[in-house]
């Protein structure tokens, strides 16, 4: 029902051209809207949205480029209209953040085998030295018969 919606929005509009509206419909699609939070203009029933898809039909039917409108947009609204923000020294977090926690968490995950093989090491050297001792005690209980023996 939404879809029969949205195809009533765009088709009420008129356009220049069928090349303009598959333009403006693609670049509304392409926006996020200000008041929803995962939606585009197309998909949003906000009436802001619906003031922005009219907005960009009009200023498609205008003949900017769609560079113009999105400037337009993000000028208005910030970064956030867009769902790929440009990578900026104030979206650094955003962009870094999820490299810099795989790298922690594939860094720990190095850290504990290291420390599990470390510990192995350790046991079977202690292992190692058990029956060692008790190889020697062994032969030393057979030099002792030996030597009563004689």
């Amino acid at each position: 029902m939404v879809t029969f919606v949205q195809a009533n929005i765009v088709d009420t509009y008129v356009f220049k051209s069928s090349e303009d509206r598959v333009r403006a419909v693609e670049l509304a699609k392409s926006l996020r809207c200000p008041q929803c939070q995962n939606q585009n203009l197309v998909e949003s029933n906000s009436p802001i949205a619906h003031d922005l898809r009219i907005e960009v039909y009009k200023m498609v039917d205008e003949g900017q480029t769609n560079q113009q409108i999105i400037d337009n947009m993000t000028a208005r609204f910030g970064h956030f209209v867009l769902y790929k923000p440009p990578f900026q020294w104030t979206t650094l977090i955003l962009w870094g953040l999820p490299f810099t926690l795989l790298l922690l968490a594939i860094l720990l995950m190095l850290r504990s085998i290291h420390r599990r093989s470390i510990s192995e090491r350790e046991k079977e050297t202690i292992e190692l030295g058990i029956e060692q001792q008790k190889v020697l005690q062994q032969l030393l209980k057979q030099v002792e018969q030996i030597g009563k023996e004689k």
